[in-house]
C-alpha cells in the first residue's frame, strides 16, 4: 500500500491524504465471484451505447461492476453498480490510466446515472426496501439518493421486463414514468428505453440508450453491418447505372441502325426512281409530264 502523506494545519485536500483506488481492493469481497451473462452482456449493451452527444468523449466515463468508493469516513466501504456513467471526468484516472476502481473522493464527480440489474437476491435493496442496521454500511439506495445523489437511477428486471425510473427531486427519489417506453434524460441530450433486438446473438428485450427522440445508439457491430449494407446498395446502384447506360447505349446503336436502314431504303428508292425516269427518257417519254 502507498504511504499517504502525513496531515498539516491548515488541513491537506482529501486528493492527497486519503487511499486513492491504488490503496483500495478492486475486487468484490461481499459478492466474490463473476456475474451472470445476462448481467455482463446488459451491461456491456449500456456501455457501448453510452455517447451523450453534448459531452465530449474523453470527458464520458462509464462501468461495469466497479468498486464505488463514496465516503470519506469511511474509505473502506463501497458499492458496485452493475452500470453507472459519469460526465465531466476523464476517461483515464488523471488522465494516464485505467481505472481499478472509482473513488468519490479522489475523482469529486458523482455518477450521473445509475442501473441494477434486478436479482431476486438483491430486489428489495436495489427498490430501497430495506433499511440499514446501525454500524453497517448504508444500503444502495441510501448511498445514490442521499451520499453521492445520483440525478437519474434505474432498476431493470430481465425476468419482468419491467424498468423503473428514479429521478432525484428535492434530494430524494421519486418514480418516473416512461414516455413512450422510454426515459428522456435531456442534460444528456439521451434517452434510456427498451429495445427488442438481437445483441450477441440473443433475442430479447434489452435496455439500451437511445436519442431523445428514440433513434438507437448503434453498437460497433451495428455501424459496421449498416455500413456493409450501404456499401452492397452503392454497389447495386453502381450495377444498375451501368445497366442503364448500357440499356441507353443500345437504344441508341438501334435507333442509329434503323435511322442508317431507313436513309438505305429512301437511296434505294432514290436510285429506282432515277432508273425509271432514265428508261422512260429513252422510250421518248418524259417523266415529268407522266408524274
Amino acid at each position: 500500500m502507498n504511504r499517504l502523506p502525513s496531515q498539516t494545519d491548515p488541513p491537506l485536500s482529501p486528493r492527497l491524504t486519503l487511499p486513492t483506488m491504488y490503496d483500495l481492493p478492486s475486487e468484490n469481497a461481499e459478492e466474490p465471484g463473476l456475474p451472470d451473462t445476462f448481467h455482463l452482456d446488459q451491461s456491456q449493451l449500456l456501455d457501448i451505447t453510452f455517447q451523450p452527444p453534448n459531452w465530449d468523449i474523453d470527458r464520458v466515463f462509464c462501468a461495469i461492476d466497479l468498486n464505488l468508493y463514496y465516503d470519506v469516513n469511511h474509505p473502506n466501504w463501497y458499492k458496485r453498480p452493475d452500470w453507472f456513467g459519469v460526465v465531466g471526468v476523464p476517461q483515464l484516472y488523471e488522465g494516464r490510466d485505467m481505472r481499478l476502481s472509482y473513488v468519490i473522493w479522489q475523482e469529486q464527480v458523482s455518477p450521473f446515472v445509475v442501473v441494477e440489474l434486478l436479482s431476486p437476491g438483491t430486489e428489495e435493496e436495489d427498490l430501497g426496501q430495506t433499511a440499514s442496521k446501525r454500524g453497517n454500511p448504508p444500503t444502495k439506495w441510501q448511498v445514490y439518493e442521499r451520499i453521492l445523489r445520483v440525478p437519474y437511477y434505474i432498476v431493470f428486471s430481465r425476468y419482468t421486463d419491467r424498468v423503473q425510473a428514479f429521478r432525484l427531486t428535492g434530494g430524494h427519489y421519486e418514480s418516473t414514468e416512461l414516455t413512450e417506453g422510454r426515459l428522456p434524460i435531456p442534460e444528456l441530450e439521451l434517452s434510456l428505453g427498451l429495445w427488442r433486438g438481437s445483441y450477441k446473438n440473443i433475442d430479447r428485450l434489452w435496455l439500451r440508450w437511445m436519442t431523445l427522440d428514440g433513434e438507437l445508439i448503434p453498437t460497433g457491430s451495428e455501424r459496421a453491418a449498416a455500413a456493409e449494407q450501404l456499401t452492397i446498395l452503392a454497389q447495386q446502384r453502381t450495377i444498375l447505372a451501368e445497366q442503364q447506360s448500357a440499356e441507353a447505349q443500345q437504344r441508341t446503336i438501334l435507333a442509329e441502325q434503323q435511322s442508317a436502314e431507313a436513309q438505305q431504303r429512301a437511296t434505294a428508292s432514290e436510285e429506282r426512281a432515277e432508273r425509271l425516269a432514265a428508261k422512260l427518257r429513252e422510250l421518248g417519254l418524259d417523266p415529268e409530264q407522266l408524274a
